[in-house]
Order: C-alpha cells, then structure tokens, then sequence
C-alpha cells in the first residue's frame, strides 16, 4: 500500500487546512497519509518561534509582513539562491531521515518551506514530491524549488508562475484543495438548526483569518450603525483578546454573535446570506466553493492583494480597501440578489470542485509510475 506524507506549516491556517484537506481524500480512497508540520520534525522551538514570528508580523496592518514580501520580491529578481532556501536546506537530513523511517512513498507539501528543504534532498536522493500553491500568486522563491508537479489555483495563473521561473510542463492546473465540507449538498436551516440560531433571521458571516486579523471592532460598529436587519456573526481565530473585547462591548445586542476559533466554521458558512472575508487564500476558495456571495475586507498587505483582485477581476468577490468600502458593500450585495447571482455564477465557472480527488489521483498515479520503475529495474 501507498503511504503519503503531507507536509505543511502553521505559518497562517490555510496551508495546514489545504494540507488536511488532501489528507482527508487520500485517506477516503483507502491510502494511507499522514499530516505533519515540517518545523515540529525538525525541532518544536523553532516551529513555535517560527509561527509566532509570522503572526507578530501581520499586526498593526501587516506593516512588517509587507515590508518582508516586498524584500522578497525583489531578492527574487536577483536569480540568487535566498537565505530560506539556505536556512531550509540545513534541515535535510534531518527531513530525510524521517522520510526514510517511516518508508513514504511520496511527499506532498502546501508551503514553501518544507518545499526548499525537499528540493535540497532531492539533489542528493531519489525522492518524489508535489508541491501545492495556496495563493492566487506565485508567492517569492517558490521558483527555487524543484517539486515533480506543481498544483496552482488556476490556468489563468500559468504565465504567472512560468514568468518567475516555474517549469510549465510541472504545472497542474487544478486548483486549490478544499475540505469535504466544503463540497457537499446542504440545507440552510437544517445547518441553523445544528448551531442554535434562529431559522427566521438573516446572517452574515465576518471572518478574520486563523489570528482575528484587522480593525474588526472598528468594521463591526460601523456594519452594525449602517446595515439593518440581519445579525452579524464574527469569528474571532484565535485571537482570544478580540473574542473577549466583542463579548463584552455587545454582550446586550442579540445583532452580534462572537465565535472562537472552530471547526465548524464550514456551518457557520452555509447559514450566512453573505460573507466577509480577509483574502486568505484558503478561506476565499472554500467561500467560493461553497458558492457563497462575499467581500474581501482589507487585506495583509502582500499575497492576499493578488488574491482579491484574481476574483475581483472574475467578479466573484467584491474587493474593499477601507472600513467604508466594507460597509457600502454589505449594503449593495445584501439588497442587489442579482449582484449575488452574477458572483455565484462566477464561481461555478472558475472554481474547481474535484480539486482534492485531482490531487489524490495523481499523486496515485505518480506512486504506481515508481513502482513500475522499480519493479522492472
């Protein structure tokens, strides 16, 4: 039997939920894959500073992560090796004894990191690996690895990544994976039913990242000043100080319903008339999967502007670059339903549902090809 390693990093949550949703449709088809986070094999100090570091960065408005991606995208013109794939390439043996151990035939991995570190092993030893993009972008450095296939959001993206350096004959155009619960038939009010809310009430659904990104509170007082007649529901990640601050600000207003981090988040979804969202990613796809109307709040600054203007361009998202843009939005897709149809429609045409079963069949078809090639050597 096949067995798979999934590798990723918690540098953000849309890399570990693209990783886990893979997993999922490999281990529904009967193969064997384990999910891990690249930094915990190597060591789990460094893992935790690591992600720590990523989530300091994006406050106060992404500041320094901007300042990070930039720098990025100009030491990538410099066709120079960078000081990730460097710092990466140091844990290789590590990463290779633990792919050795534990007898993995194949390596998929959703996050740079990991994909430096296997390239590097692969200069040296005969491993197979595929590489998945969680951004409408190709993200800096992403052309220093050297995976067998790479999966991107979109054909539209192609000249994108072949522009920085990507092998067009390694692209798979798929998309990116989502979670079964993303993909599957629901009923509405069955799903209210299921989170205790009311049946007869409208929702909105104000999502902010796995860290509660942005000037929530601020966009939640105005939303609720301005858009009448529908309760708004926030989920807060893990920003706990931001859960506790909603809590007590609205804790006598039945218009606002504060939820930590979940893994519900999926029924949370289906119960809301539209979404906002922060542009992970991630998030945007299973929003747009789940063919849901939705506006990108304000993004961190960076890869999530390329991901705004991809579905804004297609019209499957309306993009806001301020608080007032938010809430002028809201108002216009909430009355407008064939604003809401035409963004569905939208979806339906660009959005790829069978993302994960695309994935798990190549990665299948791959591990047959080797051991083809074993068996006749």
């Amino acid at each position: 039997m096949n067995k798979i390693l999934i590798l990723s990093c918690g540098t953000g949550g849309g890399h570990n939920s693209a990783a886990l949703a893979v997993k999922e449709d490999l281990l529904d088809k009967g193969i064997q894959a384990d999910f891990v986070e690249y930094l915990s094999i190597i060591n789990t100090r460094l893992q935790n500073h690591v992600n720590g570091l990523y989530i300091k960065s994006t406050k106060r408005k992404g500041k320094v992560f901007k300042a990070v991606y930039h720098l990025g995208e100009l030491y990538q013109k410099t066709k120079w090796k960078s000081p990730i794939y460097g710092l990466n390439s140091l844990n290789k043996e590590k990463l290779y004894r633990y792919i050795v151990d534990n007898k993995y035939d194949y390596i998929v991995t959703t996050h740079l990191f990991a994909a430096e570190a296997l390239t590097s092993i692969k200069k040296e030893h005969p491993i197979h690996f595929i590489a998945i993009g969680t951004d409408y972008v190709s993200i800096p450095f992403w052309e220093e690895t050297n995976p067998d296939y790479f999966v991107i959001p979109s054909k539209d993206l192609e000249q994108n990544f072949v522009k920085r350096g990507i092998d067009q004959n390694k692209l798979l155009p798929y998309g990116i994976p989502v979670a079964k619960a993303y993909r599957q038939e629901y009923d509405q009010d069955e799903c209210k039913k299921a989170l205790n809310l009311d049946e007869n009430k409208k929702y909105v659904l104000i999502l902010t990242g796995s860290m509660g990104f942005g000037n929530v509170t601020k966009m939640v007082k105005k939303l609720l000043g301005k858009v009448k007649d529908v309760t708004f529901i926030v989920s807060c990640g893990n920003n706990n100080k931001l859960l506790e601050n909603l809590q007590i600000t609205y804790k006598n207003n039945d218009r606002i319903i504060s939820i930590p981090f979940t893994k519900n988040l999926s029924e949370y979804m289906k119960v809301s008339e539209i979404i906002l969202s922060k542009p992970g990613g991630l998030t945007t796809t299973e929003i747009a999967i789940l063919n849901k109307p939705f506006i990108h709040t304000m993004p961190i600054p960076g890869c999530e502007n390329y991901n705004a203007n991809f579905f804004n361009d297609r019209n499957m998202s309306i993009k806001s670059e301020t608080i007032k843009e938010v809430v002028k939005n809201t108002k216009e897709l909430l009355k407008n339903p064939k604003l809401q149809e035409e963004i569905m429609t939208n979806q339906m045409k660009y959005m790829n549902k069978n993302v994960c079963d695309d994935i798990s069949n190549k990665i299948i078809e791959e591990c047959n090809k080797q051991r083809g090639n074993y068996e006749s050597t």
